[in-house]
């Protein structure tokens, strides 16, 4: 075959490549959708999760399938979908977690910015630092001189390694410079039932998941992890306010696709969600929960998980994390 012979046939597999693109975006979706979450069934994420899910599919007029894939701070569900075929019927829900395992566990066979592209935004919200009644402690200033007079003698549980809860955990303790022994769990539902009967000490949980504990008086809401107050807990004080300055953390949730998934599908499935997070009845039930809807566009969010890259992969270096 001819020089030219071979760039004509070059631009033909490009063109046909982009027709078929163009007409599989036409008629997506056309079959049942995979959604996986990294954490356990009943999780905030979870929770979260699967409203979304819902409501993208009754306005794409097909099933979302929900999977929870739990294991390694959320690593081994983002894992499936950075390999899975680019084609719109398998998606991630991740939250911050995404941006911490990259770092925490340097042999992934993928990428969290390079293999995935963003889709949106789902919500904002704080992690709530909570103790059972039983432990006496009423404040967070309380619990950090408890800590330092106790040096190792205090645990903490989290809903696992590179979650979260467990990134919430280090900025707090290199802030503050307490020495506390770190429990990780499966998820959040096993870290509140053992904060609440005092088999560990204290936790950082999403609020979404602790209101309920409150309202009834099995935990002790000592403070949010957000530069601001909750609406949900308006007697609530942030941590910036007094005991850790500056300290804001976001315990946000997102979507993501792999990455060479056509523009077209991102773009409409980042449409569909945007429309679902804005209607009344999502922003009732979600902001119930203590989080804020916070759809983005595709740029935005990937700019967005950049940003927060950066800042956990800091937090992670700083503290010295190794995953053993």
């Amino acid at each position: 075959m001819n020089p030219r012979s071979r760039k004509a046939a070059a631009f033909l597999a490009i063109a046909l490549a982009c027709v078929s693109f163009a007409l599989q975006a036409q008629s997506y979706p056309a079959k049942p959708i995979r959604v996986l979450i990294g954490f356990s069934a009943g999780s905030e994420i979870d929770t979260i999760g699967r409203l979304v899910s819902q409501k993208l599919s009754e306005s794409l007029g097909q099933q979302l399938v929900v999977e929870n894939r739990t294991g390694a701070g959320g690593s081994l569900a983002a894992g499936q979908v950075a390999s899975a075929p680019p084609d719109g019927y398998t998606l991630l829900i991740n939250s911050v977690s995404h941006a911490a395992i990259q770092a925490l566990y340097p042999k992934l066979p993928f990428d969290t910015v390079r293999d995935f592209a963003g889709i949106s935004q789902l919500t904002s919200a704080p992690n709530v630092l909570v103790v059972a009644p039983s432990q006496g402690i009423r404040t967070a200033n309380e619990l950090i001189a408890a800590a330092k007079q106790k040096p190792g003698q205090i645990n903490f549980a989290s809903a696992g390694v590179g979650s979260g809860t467990h990134m919430t955990l280090e900025q707090f303790r290199l802030a503050t410079g307490i020495q506390v022994v770190h429990v990780p769990y499966k998820g959040v539902p096993e870290v509140l039932a053992d904060t609440a009967t005092g088999r560990v000490h204290t936790a950082f949980a999403p609020i979404g998941n602790v209101l309920g504990m409150i309202k009834d008086g099995r935990l002790v809401p000592l403070a949010v992890s957000t530069a601001a107050r909750s609406p949900a807990l308006p007697d609530v004080p942030a941590l910036a306010e007094s005991a850790v300055p500056g300290l804001d953390w976001d315990q946000w949730y997102g979507m993501f696709a792999p990455a060479k998934t056509p523009r077209e599908i991102v773009n409409q499935l980042s449409k569909e969600v945007g429309r679902g997070l804005a209607l009344p009845e999502m922003r009732e039930r979600i902001g119930a929960r203590g989080s804020v809807p916070k759809a983005s566009t595709p740029e935005a969010f990937d700019a967005f998980v950049r940003a927060e890259v950066e800042k956990v992969t800091k937090v992670v270096r700083d503290g010295n994390i190794r995953i053993d």
